[in-house]
């Protein structure tokens, strides 16, 4: 399913607009990018936990030179899903 899809399928069962799901969608991303980029988890419970985690750097092989090279860690997206949505995909 992708953006569109879901879009779709949350106006027919909501009864809301395309256009109003499609914003509250794009405000809800908006949101969590700001709240990760502040290092602050988001949890929706039942649903699952974005946070940000650290990723050491480490090395590497560059494949068209075959030279060893560092790859820079950094900070990462990470989502952890919730029991609840374990349980629907099991």
């Amino acid at each position: 399913m992708n953006k569109k899809e879901l879009i779709a399928e949350l106006a027919e069962r909501t009864g809301a607009t395309k256009k109003l799901v499609g914003d509250i969608i794009d405000s809800f991303i908006v949101v969590v990018g700001e709240e990760l980029s502040k290092n602050e988890e988001v949890k929706l419970v039942g649903f699952g936990t974005f946070d940000v985690t650290k990723r050491k750097p480490r090395k590497g092989v560059n494949p068209r030179t075959k030279e060893a090279i560092e790859i820079p860690g950094g900070k990462v997206p990470k989502f952890r899903p919730g029991k609840e949505l374990k349980e629907k995909v099991q």
